[in-house]
């Protein structure tokens, strides 16, 4: 996928996961602009931080079976919720932030292949 269709994919994902968590406050997003904001971020941290993340980190996930990253995605989605702001993007826990990573690497893999087979 291209960057703006990875961008507005994982905007859609955050209002849709947000949307779905609603009523427990466990993951919030008070907007569509500060979800299409967070993928903004997310998008630039996943370029710029996160492979220096997995080149630190690679011999735990090679022990792991690859499992870590999971928790290099939740570290990168806790620092988007810092970048954009903890009173309109926030997790109530690391928990919840890694199990939002884990649905965010399921979803965004099916809508790339969506679009790899179009």
């Amino acid at each position: 996928m291209k960057f703006w269709q990875r961008v507005v994919a994982d905007a859609i994902i955050f209002v849709a996961l947000a949307g779905f968590y609603r009523n427990s406050g466990n993951f919030v997003v008070t907007s569509v602009w500060v979800a299409l904001g967070a993928s903004l971020v997310l998008a630039i941290l996943n370029a710029s931080v996160k492979p220096f993340l997995q080149l630190i980190s690679l011999p735990i996930t090679i022990l792991t079976l690859g499992l870590f990253s999971i928790v290099i995605n939740a570290v990168i989605l806790q620092l988007t919720s810092v970048l954009v702001g903890s009173a309109s993007f926030y997790f109530s826990s690391f928990g919840m932030t890694m199990w939002i990573a884990l649905l965010m690497s399921i979803l965004n893999a099916i809508i790339s292949n969506y679009f790899i087979n179009r």
